[in-house]
């Protein structure tokens, strides 16, 4: 053997070392088996070290082109993330993409000039043969030799108020959810960031109480859970987010490597500390070569002032396309549901209109069970009905959007909001529970926040002129309940009404989309009681999802995160629709704040403000049982 051409660089070091001149005879792998061409090469064997004789500058130039060509395949491949579906693994999809495509691995390497004997084949180093049905297990053994080389997260996830009820309860939960189902790279980096002086272990701690597998997610599912806390780690931000930031973005750095990643920072923060968070990371931990993108809670301001200025501060650091403003109650199947039934079944379209549709009803009831108390400063109006009440009315009344693109659906949406008719306070019944004591009786509040509100909305459109929205959502009542009621009009000069058993109004049909206590589709409509006579009865069709599906339906956070990661915007508001929504509530928002209202009160577990009842009775809808 020549020293002149002969060289021994053991290949896990070389593979991420930088191109030099030290490459300028031969290399060596650290593994038994590396396909080369055994016809004009001699090899053998040093302490497991592979050296290859011959060739002088085209063996050097055609593995450095290997080298940089694997690394490149390895970075392409980590990076990749095919929508709706599991990410899989590299090992599983290498074999007929990594060396079986020579024309590729040539025009890459620079091998194209090379004679044709010269081109790599599966060849057995040992046996010196190969054939060609050889490639995908050489492949398979070229990649655990690779086992050693450094592989970067091709997608980081912040948590930024990482220790708080929610990301422990909530974001966490659904970021396993995600990354034991495979809708997270293998890689991932989860990174939590907050004020207290925690260590990455602490996080760790704290997160693995509130994980769990859903019930048909059990296999394997101590060691996805083993394996998503060791790509969890830990940031202290401490009390300035400038220098916090910057460090997340070193550590981020630090596990992401020489992959194009892609970033996600979920801001779980206040209202107040918002605006500060997220300009800093727009300064000091965006992606330096992916996409980034940030996920902001409700409420989206307290009024329509405050909600620009936050948009105008948000833009100033983020493209709209890089803001999802998330609400939860978004990602409940239901409203998922709302435009696949109307779009997808000819039975309801015709009929999705003032002609045929007297009114619509929609109902969030929190039971005392489910009730949280609304003391923050936010109140019910702001916190669900300028975010979840009103999109929910999007979906249900917007225009056929041209296609399922994000963008189509929200300029739809925004559509319909500009054509909604500004709350009149005379139609609004604000209300808070109170609590009984003996002969004693508290308000459990010491603000005029409303915890209730009833509200009766118009569309002025051409396919919703004169159709009342009635809107009921509290909290502390008698029975929990979230669904959307579509009641018809009567069938003009009816034949059978003299057979109606029951009062005519309750005798129409109606569409009811319930979404709890069980998910349902229920149809109202009439028919004939068997037996003798002519009888008619009012009788429900009913879908009834636990009875039909046995899939356990995931949670919400899931469902939006999983959006996020896919860049589907359309059940997250744009900044134009949370102006229109804010200037429908304004009338409401400013007699509360500046006239000092107070709302109803209504007894902790009742039916809610006596109020709402005459609401619905001014505008003509009768009120559905409970």
């Amino acid at each position: 053997m020549s020293l002149t051409t002969s060289c021994l660089l053991p290949f896990s070091q070389s593979a991420t070392a930088p191109l030099t001149s030290t490459c300028s005879c031969h290399l060596a792998a650290s593994f038994s088996y590396f396909p080369v061409s055994s016809r004009n090469y001699h090899s053998s064997f040093r302490s497991e070290s592979l050296v290859l004789n011959g060739g002088g500058s085209n063996l050097c130039r055609r593995f450095c082109g290997l080298k940089l060509w694997i690394l490149k395949s390895l970075n392409l491949r980590q990076g990749s993330h095919i929508r709706h579906q599991p990410v899989k693994e590299l090992t599983t999809r290498s074999e007929h993409t990594f060396l079986s495509n020579e024309r590729g691995f040539a025009e890459e390497t620079g091998a194209a000039d090379l004679r044709p004997d010269e081109i790599i084949l599966g060849t057995h180093l040992v046996t010196g043969s190969h054939k060609a049905g050889d490639t995908p297990s050489v492949s398979k053994q070229f990649l655990d030799g690779l086992s050693d080389i450094p592989r970067g997260a091709s997608l980081c996830i912040a948590v930024v108020g990482a220790t708080g009820e929610l990301a422990r309860g909530k974001i966490f939960p659904a970021l396993f959810a995600l990354y034991y189902s495979g809708y997270l790279p293998e890689d991932v980096g989860i990174f939590g960031y907050s004020r207290k002086n925690l260590t990455d272990e602490d996080l760790r701690s704290i997160i693995a109480s509130t994980l769990t597998c859903r019930v048909d997610h059990q296999e394997n599912c101590g060691d996805k859970m083993d394996a998503f806390l060791r790509r969890t780690y830990y940031i202290n931000g401490g009390y300035d987010n400038r220098d916090g930031m910057s460090r997340l973005d070193e550590r981020m750095k630090e596990i992401e490597g020489v992959s194009k990643a892609n970033r996600i920072f979920y801001l779980s923060v206040p209202q107040e500390a918002l605006v500060d968070v997220a300009c800093n990371i727009g300064d000091k931990a965006q992606a330096p070569q992916g996409w980034t993108r940030i996920i902001v809670e409700k409420p989206f301001g307290l009024n329509s002032y405050s909600s620009h200025q936050l948009t105008k501060s948000l833009l100033s650091k983020f493209e709209e396309r890089q803001i999802y403003r998330i609400d939860h109650m978004l990602g409940r199947n239901l409203i998922e549901n709302l435009t696949v039934l109307r779009f997808s079944n000819l039975v309801f379209e015709p009929l999705w209109n003032r002609t045929y549709i007297r009114n619509v009803q929609v109902i969030v009831s929190e039971s005392v069970a489910q009730t949280a108390k609304y003391s923050d400063g936010y109140g019910i109006i702001r916190d669900i009905f300028h975010s979840h009440i009103l999109q929910t009315i999007a979906l249900l009344t917007m225009e056929p959007p041209i296609s399922l693109d994000g963008e189509d659906i929200r300029n739809e949406k925004v559509k319909v909001l500009r054509s909604t008719r500004k709350l009149d306070p005379a139609d609004a019944i604000p209300g808070q529970y109170k609590s009984s004591s003996g002969d004693k009786t508290d308000a459990i509040l010491n603000s005029v926040d409303p915890t209730y509100c009833a509200a009766a909305l118009y569309i002025d459109n051409a396919r919703w002129d004169g159709v009342p929205f009635l809107v009921r959502v509290g909290t502390g009542l008698i029975k929990h309940r979230v669904e959307i009621r579509v009641q018809f009009r009567h069938v003009p000069g009816n034949i059978y009404r003299d057979n109606i058993g029951i009062n005519i109004d309750l005798g129409t049909n109606e569409l009811i989309l319930r979404d709890e206590p069980d998910e349902a589709i229920l149809v109202k409509i009439n028919n004939k009681v068997p037996g003798l006579g002519l009888q008619l009865d009012a009788s429900e069709l009913n879908l009834l999802y636990k009875d039909r599906y046995s899939t356990e339906v995931p949670d919400s956070y899931e469902h939006l995160i999983h959006d996020v990661i896919d860049g589907d915007n359309h059940l997250f508001m744009r900044s134009d629709e949370v102006a229109a929504a804010w200037n429908i509530l304004s009338p409401v928002l400013e007699e509360i704040d500046k006239q000092h209202t107070a709302p109803e009160l209504y007894e902790f577990g009742g039916r809610g403000p006596v109020g709402a009842y005459y609401l619905w009775a001014k505008h003509g809808v009768p009120w559905a049982d409970d």
